[in-house]
């Protein structure tokens, strides 16, 4: 692996761009469906960089348990070195922040705070478990809340309500990421909910969390405050999640966990897109 490709691999591009997306989706709902170039940029960019920081900083905390877990990763596979993580990461963080002073001071104490409690996670609130998994989906849910103080409006409702969805999807998400971890979380003190209650039991708790994301993401069609755009996209996404519900809990083994971590990325991606459509046009009568 060269030092460029796993520079690339570290920041999991993917997420990175995900993230970025949300804030644009953001700014998308609250300036219902006109966004304006520089914001956009500005605001993907800042989310992308943060969020590059963020993974950077957890594979460097997260090295001795991947070199359990996921011994190929750039840290334990030794294609990127402990120190030049952490450089890394101040780079990627600097450069995020700036971006976000860019474009407003109101992004800016958002930019911090979601950074803050990037930081408490990695730092402390990794080992808690379930708490830990909130911190995550917060920082996952904060980019549309970003995007809409980006466009100038914040306190939108719907902007929220989206905003919840992905808490709550990604908080399923994350306890099945401790179904694929446990034996490196279990040697390392890491209290996930499949460490401290079994692997059955994180998997009915994630598909909770799944099936509950998908019926609230059904509240904006109940109340009319979406474009009928929506309705196919999300339909498809809750299939999805309730497919992968169905799917943990019948089988619930590291492999059967990682299928659907990577299943529920995808769900949680048609998601934004109906988040997407669902602004564009805005409700109907």
């Amino acid at each position: 692996m060269s030092k460029l490709s796993a520079l690339i691999r570290i920041i999991r591009p993917a997420n990175c761009a995900m993230m970025g997306f949300a804030v644009v989706v953001g700014e998308l709902i609250a300036s219902s469906g006109a966004v304006f170039l520089q914001s956009a940029l500005l605001g993907f960019m800042t989310s992308f960089l943060l969020t590059g920081s963020s993974m950077v900083v957890n594979d460097y905390y997260d090295r001795e348990i991947d070199a359990i877990n996921e011994p190929e990763r750039p840290i334990p596979s030794g294609a990127v070195s402990p120190a030049e993580a952490i450089v890394y990461a101040v780079c990627l963080t600097s450069a995020g922040l700036a971006t976000a002073y860019a474009t407003s001071l109101e992004c800016l104490i958002v930019a911090l705070t979601s950074s803050a409690l990037s930081a408490l996670y990695n730092t402390r609130g990794k080992r808690t478990g379930l708490p830990g998994n909130f911190m995550v989906s917060a920082c996952v849910a904060t980019p549309f809340i970003y995007g809409g103080f980006s466009a100038g409006n914040g306190f939108e409702p719907l902007l929220w309500m989206f905003s919840l969805t992905a808490f709550i999807s990604n908080t399923g998400r994350e306890i099945v990421k401790g179904i694929v971890d446990v034996e490196g979380d279990r040697k390392k003190g890491i209290n996930t909910v499949a460490v401290t209650l079994g692997s059955r039991r994180a998997a009915y708790l994630s598909a909770a969390f799944y099936l509950s994301a998908a019926i609230v993401g059904l509240i904006p069609v109940w109340f009319r405050s979406v474009s009928p755009l929506y309705i196919p996209l999300v339909a498809i996404s809750d299939l999805g999640f309730t497919s992968s519900s169905i799917s943990i809990i019948k089988r619930h083994s590291r492999e059967d966990a990682r299928s659907v971590k990577g299943k529920t990325l995808i769900w949680m991606l048609l998601g934004l897109s109906a988040f997407v459509a669902g602004a564009i046009g805005g409700g109907w009568r």
